[in-house]
């Protein structure tokens, strides 16, 4: 009887499953990633044009030949999509509160779709540093919401390992936007690459208005959340001048409470300044990897063989780091443990690839360094999920990101730019910069001693039970849930 009640009362199941959620969400990111990738390319990216000693001049090619771009500022163009993915990741995760997760996303994704395609019409460098900040507000949605959507729903034996599909889409993504920038650059030209950009993301900005909204754990939606904007204006709607300005602080001071508490975790904390370390390297490799290829090498292809080593080494480093972590028990320490571990091995084995001279050994070297050094991206943000109470997860990935950028990759393109402008070496910037992994394996080898508790379980700030169970529903229906349910 109460199971006939309950499949009468129970809403239809969204579209997604947890495996279609994990395709869609993998291919969304695997699009930013491609971005990253093609904009560094020697096909979308360029050169500066070059003059001999008998002045003979040759033409630039791509952005930084058509707009004649420093070093320097090339390497700004880079993190300039990282300013917008700052300033806007914290807002889109703290009104993931007020406003269904989902729905961000679809709005965060028509920024970015729209964004990319101003990057092809951008016609100097101001024009496409603005469209470049746009971009990375559009994605901020995306990435603060995805990976708390992602642990909501994988198998609990299998988490870190979804996470890791997930994350596998950075380095695949980079590496694919490598090839891709290449080929249609070359073909087509550099704005042909960001037109089809914007085409791939477009079907998935449109899925984030048009499917039915999911959920997510510690999130309260329903439509009278206190504090929200849907209550304030319902009871003020006799007012004629409601103030606005009183929302905006109400969320202020929410931020602020949410901050503090996230600030207070120690563990939380050591991990985001090991991934700082971690990103500040991988960050500078991602953008002057073929450029400093190249010059090293001369390898004639190197858009591609950057993207062959970077595809290799992010699907087997990804996927074997996570795998090896659920194996090991997927704990706080343990994950620390393997953190601390691969990065170092990692740092030894890319430092030694850049001392070689022969190309055979350094893509060797580098290969087992970048599949060691991505062992780390599912662990990283496990333990940024799990360290945190279930309504912070969308906080502590946003205040991750912003602070792997702003203290990581977002300074150490323009701050390798300058360095290769004195040193005029690109080996010798290429060592400089890979000895700072070892600074990230220290400290993540300091989390492995502090006292960890893995919060996942822990009670929401909306303490939700089952009187409330038809307002705040799970992110999936499935047949788990369904037998949960008819029990009640």
């Amino acid at each position: 009887m109460a199971t006939d009640l309950t499949s009468s009362t129970e809403p239809h199941p969204s579209w997604f499953t947890p495996k279609r959620l994990l395709v869609v969400f993998c291919v969304i990111n695997m699009v930013n990633y491609i971005d990253r990738g093609a904009i560094a390319s020697n096909g979308v990216n360029g050169s500066l044009r070059t003059c001999t000693e008998s002045g003979v001049c040759s033409d630039g090619s791509g952005i930084q030949g058509d707009f004649d771009l420093s070093n320097f500022e090339d390497g700004v163009l880079s993190s300039a999509f990282m300013v917008g993915l700052l300033i806007a990741s914290p807002i889109f995760a703290s009104l993931a509160k007020s406003i269904n997760p989902f729905r961000l996303i679809g709005v965060g994704l028509s920024v970015w779709t729209f964004a990319a395609a101003g990057c092809g019409i951008s016609v100097d460098f101001w024009s496409i540093t603005i469209c470049r900040m746009l971009v990375g507000v559009g994605e901020a949605s995306f990435i603060s919401l995805a990976a708390p959507f992602i642990d909501d729903n994988a198998p609990a034996a299998q988490r870190t390992a979804w996470l890791g599909v997930f994350y596998m889409c950075i380095p695949t993504g980079v590496a694919v936007g490598y090839v891709y920038g290449g080929l249609v650059g070359d073909s087509l030209g550099w704005r042909f690459a960001f037109f089809g950009e914007a085409i791939l993301m477009l079907p998935f900005a449109i899925l984030g208005f048009t499917m039915k909204p999911l959920q997510m754990k510690g999130m309260s939606n329903d439509k009278k959340i206190q504090g929200s904007l849907n209550e304030d204006l319902t009871n003020n709607s006799s007012k004629e001048h409601y103030s606005y300005v009183a929302y905006a602080s109400n969320q202020l001071s929410r931020f602020l409470l949410d901050m503090k508490d996230l600030l207070s975790e120690r563990v939380y904390v050591v991990n985001v300044l090991g991934y700082i370390a971690y990103n500040f390297v991988i960050g500078a490799y991602s953008y002057w990897g073929p450029k400093a290829g190249y010059s090293i090498y001369q390898m004639n292809n190197a858009d591609i063989l950057f993207g062959g080593i970077t595809i290799v080494g992010g699907i087997v480093g990804t996927l074997g780091g996570s795998i090896i972590l659920d194996h090991m028990n997927s704990t706080i320490p343990n994950a620390f443990k393997l953190l601390s571990t691969a990065t170092f091995f990692g740092g030894i084995f890319c430092f030694s690839a850049f001392c070689f001279s022969n190309l055979y050994f350094f893509m060797f070297f580098f290969l087992i360094g970048e599949i060691l050094v991505f062992a780390t991206q599912g662990p990283v943000n496990f333990v940024c999920l799990h360290t945190v109470k279930p309504s912070l997860r969308p906080l502590s990935m946003a205040m991750s990101t912003v602070s792997i950028h702003i203290f990581g990759d977002v300074p150490s393109s323009p701050l390798v730019g300058i360095l290769q402008d004195n040193v005029d070496n690109w080996r010798t910037s290429a060592l400089i910069l890979t000895s700072v992994f070892f600074l990230s394996a220290g400290i993540w080898f300091i989390g492995i001693f502090l006292n960890s508790v893995d919060r996942y379980n822990e009670d929401s700030e909306h303490h939700v039970t089952t009187t409330e169970r038809s307002d705040v529903l799970p992110l999936l229906t499935n047949k788990a849930n369904d037998t949960t349910v008819a029990s009640v």
